[in-house]
């Protein structure tokens, strides 16, 4: 094959336009692979905020979770203290209720102990006068 400078020219204008083309095509896509990256990098971060968006959501779940537990604990300290108080009251409630018959008993035996005082007081007199007719009764028969 025989090429004349025409041909070659023309060769040679043909090849510039496809290296020209071809460099168009690679700053497009050079372009595009700068867009991706910038895409992919951004994906990413929307991969971790979606995992921290996650995150956040558990953490207000348990943080809703412990709010109430500490409202439950808060009710349950109160009625551990009115328990308490309950159980002096019935403690005292036993007692003031004992106090009563106590106080019966009481003055049962301080009535038996004023009886018992009389009694021996009437027990004294009686040997008084035991003694007193036992000396008499020995004069008389001795006169």
């Amino acid at each position: 094959m025989h090429c004349n400078t025409q041909d070659t020219e023309i060769m040679i204008l043909t090849l510039q336009q496809t290296l020209q083309h071809t460099a168009t095509h690679c700053n497009a896509l050079q372009y595009t692979a700068t867009h991706c990256s910038t895409l992919q990098h951004a994906a990413t971060h929307c991969k971790t905020l979606q995992h921290t968006a996650t995150h956040c959501k558990t953490l207000q779940h348990i943080a809703t979770h412990c709010d109430t537990l500490q409202h439950t604990a808060t009710r349950c300290n109160t009625l551990q203290h009115t328990v308490t108080h309950c159980n002096t009251l019935q403690h005292t409630t036993t007692h003031c209720n004992t106090l009563p018959h106590t106080a019966t008993r009481c003055n049962m035996l301080q009535h038996t102990a004023t009886h018992c005082n009389s009694l021996q007081h009437t027990a004294t007199h009686c040997n008084t006068l035991q003694h007193t007719a036992t000396h008499i009764y020995s004069r008389e028969q001795l006169s």
